[in-house]
């Protein structure tokens, strides 16, 4: 479960970075403020997207570790 877990806070971290990032502009540039959020939520989903893979080759690795571990083969 540590490469899952490991991945899920690279994604999260991604998120929040990419909200503090959109915050900034966002306080610093107020008349564009809807623009910054709406470029914003889309990397945020972009990051999620990108996340998907790793997330499940870290998952698979874990559940394989985990079958090893414990004896069963098959």
């Amino acid at each position: 479960m540590k490469r899952t877990l490991y991945e899920l806070l690279h994604i999260a971290a991604g998120l929040v970075g990419t909200a503090l990032l959109a915050s900034g502009a966002a306080w610093g540039v107020p008349g564009a403020r809807y623009d910054i959020w709406l470029v914003a939520y889309i990397a945020m989903a972009v990051v999620a997207l990108m996340g998907v893979r790793p997330l499940r080759l870290a998952w698979r690795a874990d559940r394989e570790a985990k079958r090893v571990r414990s004896g069963v083969h098959g």
